[in-house]
């Protein structure tokens, strides 16, 4: 298949293309810079000068291709609720380029909006219409699409890492060199669900080669690593103290961090490694941070 690849030349993104160039689909990769032109170009990949200020124009790029994979958000999260609110109309304008055919398209979501009720890890089945998270917007737009019979499916992300970047955690380590602790709240006992980049980048060609209309899939390896134990790795990483904050304390500790320091963030992938035979096998994410690639 010829795939159109938003977000192709960024951390999930390009491996993802590397992925499918690997396994003989061909791919039409948006990049904003001449850089990631020549690193798309490296690849295998045609290139798509695109933006996603620029829905409309993303759009074009969808003619002429079998299939389309959302990988692509702004991660400026000081402008969080504006960023999703973007997402959702660049998936909106996608899907609209493919209306009126079978043209398989992911979206990419994140885990929390499987969550059933608190304490129970959260599973691809079902969707949280009542969560806060404004990411929730992504989700919804994409379901919006399937009910105007668009083959619309997800893949659900938790902490996604390698040893030069890893989700959340990937700010946790700025934080601890920047304050010179490696912090939590608490005991640290809230958990967060995690899977290495090579095998998220599979389940994304998986999901599209699957090509199951309302399909919903959890890039999860590990159900929930604590958060104490996240703390400790990048502690021993860097050589840093590892100190339990309260929770005034910690508010100005974690700043924006704050309210997922006190999130529940694990998930289940067991319907999706049954659908899709989908096995991940790369290192865990306690690993990945003790063997922090300190150049990135």
């Amino acid at each position: 298949m010829r795939i159109f690849l938003t977000g192709a030349t960024g951390f999930i993104g390009s491996d993802v293309a590397r992925n499918l160039i690997q396994a003989g689909h061909q791919v039409l990769g948006v990049t904003r810079s001449e850089a990631g032109a020549e690193a798309l170009a490296a690849l295998g990949a045609e290139v798509f000068h695109g933006d996603l200020n620029d829905p409309n124009g993303l759009a074009e790029g969808v003619g002429g291709c079998d299939a389309v994979i959302h990988t692509a958000f702004d991660h400026d999260f000081s402008n969080f609720a504006a960023n999703c609110e973007k997402d959702a109309r660049v998936i909106a304008a996608l899907g609209a380029a493919l209306e009126g055919s079978d043209r398989p398209f992911v979206i990419t979501s994140v885990t929390a909006f499987g969550t059933v009720e608190p304490g129970r890890a959260a599973i691809e089945d079902h969707f949280d219409t009542h969560s806060r998270n404004p990411r929730i917007v992504s989700e919804r737009a994409g379901r919006m699409l399937l009910e105007r019979d668009l083959n619309v499916s997800f893949v659900r992300l938790s902490q996604i890492h390698d040893t030069r970047r890893q989700g959340l955690v990937t700010e946790l380590i700025g934080l601890a060199r920047r304050q010179g602790v490696s912090a939590i709240r608490g005991d640290g006992a809230c958990r967060w669900a995690a899977a290495p980049l090579k095998d998220t980048a599979l389940l994304y060609r998986l999901a599209l080669e699957a090509q199951r209309p309302g399909g919903c899939y959890h890039a999860v390896a590990e159900e929930g690593v604590p958060l104490h134990a996240i703390a400790a790795a990048i502690g021993e990483r860097l050589s840093l103290p590892v100190v339990s904050l309260a929770h005034d304390e910690a508010a100005a500790h974690f700043g924006w961090l704050s309210h997922f320091m006190e999130s529940d963030l694990f998930a289940s992938s067991a319907a999706t490694q049954q659908r899709l035979n989908w096995h991940p096998a790369g290192p865990g994410l306690l690993d990945d941070i003790r063997n922090l690639d300190e150049a990135a």
